[in-house]
């Protein structure tokens, strides 16, 4: 049973691995553009942008500590330190976690506007800042590690992300 041994020719390996190339590149520009999903276990879980009432930024009186951002540790095992964590809008405004805040498995911070006393144990953290940080009508939340790497990222529009207009959109489950 010798026979002679099959050789591809290098016209026909050519022409069948750029035919291959040409199929799985027609197929990447056929899948629908889908958000950027990080390897992260720190995701934004979700978003209060828009207070209940009427926006007020006056430090005494004003509601701005009623708008948050609900960071979560989705990891099964993993404890997480939110100190060095970076949470940009697309304006370029930001907060950065200064102080050592220990998210375990599951566990969840809520980052809120105005003034107050960070509490592990109230799962909350003050920007110290009266000024609203995210738009009412549309908006991009940025979330990066210390090591300035992506973590999570979510756009927003009050028309197509919040249908029962109650200025709360969630992310991730």
């Amino acid at each position: 049973m010798g026979g002679i041994p099959l050789r591809k020719s290098p016209v026909i390996a050519t022409a069948t691995a750029t035919a291959l190339a040409a199929g799985a590149l027609a197929v990447l520009a056929a899948a629908p553009a889908q958000a950027a999903e990080y390897h992260s276990a720190l995701k934004i879980r979700g978003v209060q942008y828009d207070a209940p009432g009427r926006d007020s930024n006056s430090c005494s009186s004003g509601n701005t500590d009623e708008e948050y951002l609900t960071v979560k540790n989705y990891s099964a095992s993993a404890t997480i330190n939110l100190k060095g964590y970076v949470v940009k809008d697309a304006a370029g405004n930001r907060f950065k976690f200064a102080a050592s805040h220990y998210l375990q498995p599951g566990d969840y911070v809520k980052l809120r506007g105005g003034y107050g006393t960070d509490s592990d144990a109230r799962n909350v953290v003050y920007r110290d800042n009266c000024n609203f940080l995210w738009n009412n009508d549309r908006d991009t939340i940025y979330l990066y590690k210390p090591s300035g790497s992506r973590s999570d990222v979510h756009a927003y529009t009050k028309s197509g992300s919040d249908p029962d207009r109650n200025g709360y959109i969630r992310f991730h489950s």
